[in-house]
């Protein structure tokens, strides 16, 4: 298979990258956030962009920093970008993307950048731009900036539950509470609060012009079964649709069938398949 030189994109290539981009709204959001806020240098946006494609026809990219994401990656795009990875040292704590594209890579990189500690290959990608058929529930609301302390433990929980590994790991849950901060300063995060305690708790952990991308679902364990989810979710999607961008989106793992129900009670259409390694 012949594949063409990767390089190593700047600033001067931005619109080219924002055109890729703009083809893949959902599935391209978080990148696509991160190029709008600090653009393509990489000392300003803390990661590499490696583009794929001739320089006046740019048929690629894949993001490199905490997370490495491939976007529009063709299988001689995979093949080049893995190339170029494989003699480097993983910094990139996942690799998240299409799933042909990520499971790709993966299957180049593994013996260069295994073990992995998950791999989960079927992540359906959803979205609406549609009111939601269910009523929303009004007691979820969008967290205040001093309900912070209520919200991250939930937080916490709800990390631990879906990635496997705490947020606290590492420098004691330093990083991952400003990270819950800025979310709840910028208007991001919708809790349900009983007796000062959240039982639901959602963010738009990605915002671009052309999606919000849900992530953190999560309800407390004992409230689990009541049918409290979609309730909450319509509430969180009708505020995101009337104030924040025209579609949400989001993925979800395909064996978590409950959660897979409440978000089509809610409206969500298929648009696509991610999948996920974990490091």
């Amino acid at each position: 298979m012949l594949t063409m030189p990767v390089r190593q994109l700047g600033e001067s290539e931005r619109r080219s990258v924002e055109r890729l981009l703009d083809l893949d709204p959902y599935a391209g959001a978080q990148v696509a956030e991160r190029v709008a806020a600090r653009g393509l240098a990489w000392w300003r946006a803390e990661a590499r962009i490696l583009g794929y494609g001739a320089r006046r026809h740019l048929e690629s990219i894949c993001w490199l920093g905490g997370n490495l994401t491939p976007v529009l990656a063709s299988e001689t795009a995979v093949a080049a970008f893995a190339e170029q990875l494989s003699a480097e040292e993983r910094l990139c704590s996942s690799i998240v993307g299409r799933a042909d594209a990520v499971l790709g890579l993966w299957d180049r990189l593994s013996g260069h950048w295994g073990p992995a500690r998950d791999v989960r290959p079927n992540q359906p990608l959803l979205a609406t731009d549609a009111p939601p058929p269910v009523t929303p529930d009004p007691q979820v609301r969008r967290v205040r900036g001093g309900e912070v302390d209520r919200l991250f433990p939930a937080a916490v929980a709800m990390y631990t539950e879906e990635v496997g590994v705490s947020p606290l790991a590492d420098d004691g849950g330093r990083g991952y509470r400003r990270r819950v901060t800025e979310l709840v300063r910028a208007g991001r995060a919708y809790a349900r609060f009983v007796d000062g305690r959240v039982v639901f708790k959602a963010e738009l952990a990605v915002v671009t012009r052309r999606t919000a991308q849900v992530q953190g679902v999560w309800v407390a364990p004992e409230w689990r079964g009541r049918g409290l989810a979609a309730a909450a979710m319509a509430a969180v999607v009708t505020d995101a649709l009337a104030r924040v961008a025209p579609t949400v989106s989001l993925y979800v793992n395909d064996f978590n069938l409950p959660a897979r129900r409440v978000y089509e009670r809610c409206g969500f259409r298929p648009v696509g398949t991610l999948a996920t390694v974990l490091f």
